[in-house]
């Protein structure tokens, strides 16, 4: 399934190694020197007309990323959770 980030952006959950609060997750001097790295590698993708409040590491086969979003790090664990429930109560099909 994929994971909304907000402005129309989603990515598949199978790539989201975490969710993070920005807030408490950005005091980390390696934090710090992860986020500088990947912006200065242009993989720093911010989806934010307001304050952000969390960041979504995803790493695929090829490179990793970050995404800002002014959606909650709770939210976005929530609709994370929504989308697996939904996935166990579907009966499996064999096509």
């Amino acid at each position: 399934m994929f994971l909304h980030l907000g402005k129309n952006e989603s990515v598949s959950e199978k790539e989201i190694v975490g969710i993070f609060d920005i807030e408490t997750a950005s005091f980390s001097a390696d934090t710090r020197v992860f986020f500088a790295k990947l912006q200065e590698e242009k993989r720093v993708v911010n989806l934010c007309d307001d304050l952000p409040k969390s960041f979504i590491l995803v790493e695929n086969e090829l490179y990793e990323s970050i995404y800002i979003s002014q959606i909650s790090a709770e939210s976005l664990k929530k609709r994370a959770e929504n989308n697996r429930e939904i996935l166990d109560k579907t009966p499996e099909r064999n096509v």
